[in-house]
């Protein structure tokens, strides 16, 4: 059986919530992406075009810090890699995590959680942006997200 990790970033607990019934029901191990300095509701306020999170998302070369160590990649053969959709795409931390995590041929899965924003313009951007990974197709979760997950897992 594969080594599996799930991977997530969660401000406000809503993927966190998913990431941990996909590693329930996966068996797989679990790391937070938690950023250096924590996101306070004022800097998640999308409508505040100098939030934190706007400015971050208007830089495409923006990399918000992590805190604490990446774990080392090489231990596992497939990820599960959540967030929530940000202006259509990924939050920055997570390309932060990408970049330093070295998944270059590695199962990758997408998992986002979004109020309104479907997958597809996520899974392009990443597909563009980090074309070494071997993307598997991802998708938009709520409830019922471990039962989705454990389908993948072979």
């Amino acid at each position: 059986m594969s080594r599996i990790l799930t991977v997530y970033f969660s401000p406000t607990g809503t993927t966190a919530a998913a990431a941990k019934d996909i590693a329930a029901a996966v068996g797989s191990e679990l790391y937070e992406i938690v950023p250096e300095t924590p996101y306070t509701a004022a800097d998640l306020d999308w409508r505040d075009k100098n939030s934190r999170s706007t400015l971050e998302m208007d830089d495409p070369a923006s990399r918000p810090a992590i805190a604490g160590a990446i774990p080392d990649m090489d231990a596992y053969d497939m990820v599960f890699l959540g967030f929530p959709i940000w202006w259509y795409v990924e939050p920055r931390i997570v390309d932060t995590f990408l970049d330093a995590a070295g998944l270059d041929g590695k199962a990758v899965v997408p998992f986002a959680t979004s109020g309104s924003s479907g997958i597809a313009n996520v899974e392009r951007n990443l597909r563009e942006r980090y074309p070494r990974v071997n993307w598997q197709p991802g998708k938009r979760v709520a409830s019922g997200a471990g039962k989705w997950a454990k389908g993948l897992v072979k």
